[in-house]
């Protein structure tokens, strides 16, 4: 019997709403309630709202991720106010794929910090070999008061330097991976208020199910990975996640 409730913080559903409809039921099943689908174009964002609207215990997020700021952020203001809109994001710098020109990427996060603030939504940063310009960038525009870095990839030092500034951190599989101690210390020191857990599915399943696609009702497996670098009981961290999801993205 499932009797813990989770937040999968971080997720992009399908684009067919009858198979969106099946995942969202099938993480339902393992105890996940509430996900939110999270926007990477001004396309894909309000299309993400239109599944939001149609699917119970469904939220979005309305942004421009790194890839796509060579097409600019025209539009997006008008997704903002939508009821089902609960951030800014995912939004920010990528420097090792670099999709599009490093000065687009900062210019377009820029704009897109200055829309959170403006509308006192949260922001939601993806960030990739890019720490030192992301960090200069918030401090440049002031970074708003609930900021979460999504996929959280550093170690002590970068979690550390996030948190000092006010930010919440979201961990994914990637806690789970052999190859991530420095990750897994991050977790550990990381405030009991200031933390999520997210698949950010269909992409890095967990371990056991890694390479596999990834489903949102895995973010149990996220949670347990977190637990044991934390050293407390899953429920703690089943707790603890959706009270800080529910607190940052205003849930109820």
């Amino acid at each position: 019997m499932i009797t813990m409730n989770w937040t999968d913080n971080h997720c992009h559903l399908p684009d067919d709403l009858n198979e969106a409809s099946h995942v969202v039921e099938d993480a339902k099943e393992m105890g996940v309630h509430r996900l939110i689908d999270v926007g990477t174009s001004v396309i894909r964002s309000g299309e993400c709202i239109a599944r939001a609207e149609q699917l119970d215990g469904v939220w979005a997020t309305a942004g421009v991720h790194p890839h796509d700021a060579k097409d600019g952020i025209e539009g997006l203001e008008e997704l903002l106010p939508h009821p089902k809109t609960v951030a800014v994001g995912e939004c920010g710098l990528d420097y090792y794929y670099d999709h599009s020109p490093r000065d687009i990427q900062r210019a377009v996060f820029a704009q897109q910090i200055q829309l959170a603030h403006q509308f006192k939504l949260p922001l939601v940063i993806h960030t990739r070999d890019a720490w030192s310009d992301t960090f200069d960038l918030l401090d440049k525009e002031g970074i708003p008061p609930k900021t979460v870095f999504h996929c959280f990839t550093g170690g002590p030092d970068e979690a550390t330097a996030a948190i000092e500034r006010g930010a919440y951190l979201s961990f994914s599989g990637i806690v789970t991976f052999p190859s991530a101690p420095e990750l897994r210390a991050a977790a550990a020191l990381t405030p009991s208020n200031r933390y999520m857990v997210e698949t950010d599915a269909p992409y890095l399943a967990p371990v056991p199910n890694r390479g596999k696609q990834n489903r949102p009702g895995w973010v149990t497996l996220v949670g347990q990975g977190v637990a044991e670098a934390r050293g407390v009981q899953l429920a703690v961290v089943a707790t603890e996640t959706w009270n800080n999801a529910e607190n940052f993205y205003g849930l109820s």
